[in-house]
């Protein structure tokens, strides 16, 4: 019930006069049955701008965190995640990935939407990231289309560390259905799933016109963030000229 009254009553209203997004290709989601709609993630308002134009709703994996943050400002984090349908998924350790699957084929199980961030995190700097390939798992064994979404403005409107989004026009691009059932029954192919999830990441990339990066999103970050260290602690303690 929530869901619906943020959707068509507070957020949704909110949120279309504020960015009026300009939508492509929407007639390209599914009026019924299990589909995922795999989308490069540039914003935090990806969450709420992509559910607000859809008709059907749609369940992201959405990360842990949202719902276990501290104090007051985490608990209303938390109640908005859960009373919105998103689901949380650990994101630590080996057995993570195989979490996400599980809950993911739980929502397609359900003839319902289910959507989801290939590349496993958000762009820290606006480019596409290598995907991960749980969503070619999950596809294969769902018998599901994958419906491709590019985010596009999302980043300038709202980049890593802005807490309130600024006004910044905003398209949001769906394509063709990609269908894989030639591939049925091949889901622990590696080489499979591999081919799958750069079919996936390269249609997302024709529509968003993004850079790509063969990497990991959250390795590029980790490697940033040790150099922007190392550079601090340099700055901090400079090494004396030797004599």
């Amino acid at each position: 019930m929530f869901y619906y009254v943020l959707k068509y009553v507070i957020l949704g209203p909110l949120l279309r006069l504020v960015f009026r997004p300009r939508i492509e290709g929407l007639e390209h989601v599914p009026a019924r049955g299990a589909a995922i709609v795999a989308g490069n993630h540039l914003s935090f308002s990806d969450h709420f701008l992509m559910p607000a134009i859809l008709k059907r709703r749609i369940t992201f994996l959405a990360k842990a965190e949202y719902f276990t943050g501290p104090g007051i400002k985490g608990r209303l984090t938390a109640f908005f995640f859960r009373s919105a349908g998103q689901i949380p998924v650990d994101r630590s350790g080996k057995e993570a990935g195989k979490a996400a699957i599980r809950e993911g084929l739980g929502v397609l199980s359900k003839e319902e939407l289910l959507g989801i961030y290939p590349e496993g995190t958000r762009s820290h700097d606006g480019r596409l990231y290598k995907g991960k390939v749980g969503v070619a798992v999950m596809a294969l064994r769902a018998e599901a289309p994958v419906i491709p979404c590019a985010m596009i403005g999302t980043f300038e409107a709202q980049p890593p560390g802005r807490k309130i989004p600024k006004i910044h026009p905003v398209a949001i691009r769906f394509g063709e259905p990609l269908d894989f059932s030639r591939y049925a029954g091949m889901e622990n192919e590696k080489a499979i799933l591999r081919a799958i999830t750069d079919e996936i990441m390269y249609a997302i990339l024709t529509l968003s016109e993004q850079e790509y990066v063969d990497r990991y999103a959250a390795d590029a970050k980790a490697e940033e963030a040790a150099e922007k260290a190392a550079l601090a602690k340099n700055r901090k303690f400079p090494r004396l000229p030797q004599r």
